[in-house]
């Protein structure tokens, strides 16, 4: 019999993962993980982990699997929360949740569980595994969750292919809806529980308190650009260059000459490319965003609503060193390109493009202008349903 274990985070998805495998025939397990201990920066309410943790020892208790729990809180500091710190430091927007999934998750957590004599770990991701073969040599293809609007399959686009030899995602091929269905059924204390938000682990988080935790708040001015600005022109329609993609991948820029001061702000390093909220700037026709930030300087540099041109880029940039192939052998080389289709953030609708790969790193150029390309994020690549690679956003 194949022993499974199941990280139980005290939600419906996870919760009806261990029945699945339960059900399927699996010695499973069920092992919490507590990752945080400071709740002075959390809503609490919105995700206490004491709650969380109770909640998973009774569904462990009622499918009739053993229940452990592990503190991974110093790894998850060190490996997660210095790493946002610092890149919040340098004005860039992380996502910590693909982080936490790479690191945590399906590294230490693996570990952990292979160590218990696991063959196998699972986890409520909505996404879904399949084997295949290549030359003889198996294949682990990461598709897509069946369930569209739940697909969480960018939030695992850092996996390679040994953590996906080792993974399970057995609502997968679920719909939401049949899952909470499922859990009602068997009488499950968390068939009704509101999915968690927030940072993973953490939970719903203020950031900015967040974020002064190590980064002292200091006064800066907040500048508003006009919106009299244009794309570079430059003719694609023939095979373009990797100077003209640069081009077309850099942001704008400003200085504090290029636009008039609004207000001002308690640091440059608490806001993000596209931020709305969190200026406490009124009276203007259309709500102000954010549109580049300068943790230099102290400057954040904001436009009048949500078109405004410099929110917008053709193209993007990842750095060689932060390219992730989750399909080695569907890796291009150095001068070719192919056409995806690609997000570069979970809720974001699937978009065409076509990567570039240079010796420096490649581009994306996309088929339409995108709004809020953030540096720091994660941008994912898909071959229909299939992620087959990822970065970090330049």
């Amino acid at each position: 019999m194949k022993k499974v274990i199941v990280g139980l985070s005290g939600g419906v998805d996870s919760s009806v993962s261990a029945l699945l495998l339960k059900e399927q025939g699996y010695d499973v397990v069920g092992l919490f993980m507590k990752n945080w201990h400071d709740e002075s920066v959390t809503i609490s309410e919105d995700c206490p982990w004491l709650d969380d943790s109770n909640d998973a020892m009774l569904i462990a208790q009622k499918i009739g699997i053993p229940f452990q729990t592990v503190d991974l809180s110093k790894q998850y500091y060190s490996r997660i929360i210095n790493y946002m710190f610092n890149e919040y430091e340098k004005g860039r927007t992380p996502n910590p949740d693909i982080l936490c999934n790479r690191e945590i998750k399906f590294d230490i957590f693996l570990e952990i569980a292979i160590n218990l004599g696991a063959d196998y770990i699972a986890t409520g991701h909505y996404c879904q595994i399949e084997k295949t073969y290549n030359d003889d040599k198996e294949i682990y293809r990461l598709l897509a969750g069946r369930d569209k609007n739940k697909d969480q399959s960018y939030f695992l686009c850092q996996l390679n292919q040994e953590q996906l030899s080792k993974s399970i995602f057995p609502i997968g091929h679920m719909k939401k809806s049949e899952v909470r269905d499922l859990a009602k059924r068997n009488n499950l204390v968390t068939a009704d529980k509101k999915d968690s938000q927030g940072l993973c682990f953490v939970g719903k988080v203020k950031l900015p308190d967040f974020l002064k935790q190590r980064l002292i708040p200091k006064k800066g001015y907040v500048i508003k650009i006009n919106d009299e600005l244009k794309f570079p022109e430059i003719d694609i329609s023939d095979k373009i260059s990797e100077h003209e993609l640069a081009i077309l991948s850099d942001p704008f820029s400003f200085s504090s000459d290029d636009g008039e001061v609004i207000g001002e702000h308690n640091g440059a390093y608490y806001f993000t490319i596209g931020q709305r909220k969190g200026l406490n700037i009124g009276g203007f026709k259309d709500p102000l965003f954010v549109i580049e930030t300068d943790v230099s300087k102290n400057l954040v540099y904001v436009g009048m609503g949500e078109s405004h041109p410099a929110l917008f880029r053709k193209a993007l940039f990842v750095n060689s060193n932060d390219i992730h192939w989750v399909r080695e052998d569907l890796e291009i080389y150095e001068n070719e390109s192919l056409k995806v289709q690609f997000r570069i953030r979970y809720r974001q609708p699937i978009q065409s493009g076509t990567i570039y790969n240079f010796k420096k790193g490649l581009y994306i150029l996309f088929e339409n202008p995108i709004s809020s390309v953030t540096s720091g994020q994660f941008v994912s690549w898909y071959l229909k349903d299939e992620l087959i690679g990822s970065g970090v956003i330049n």
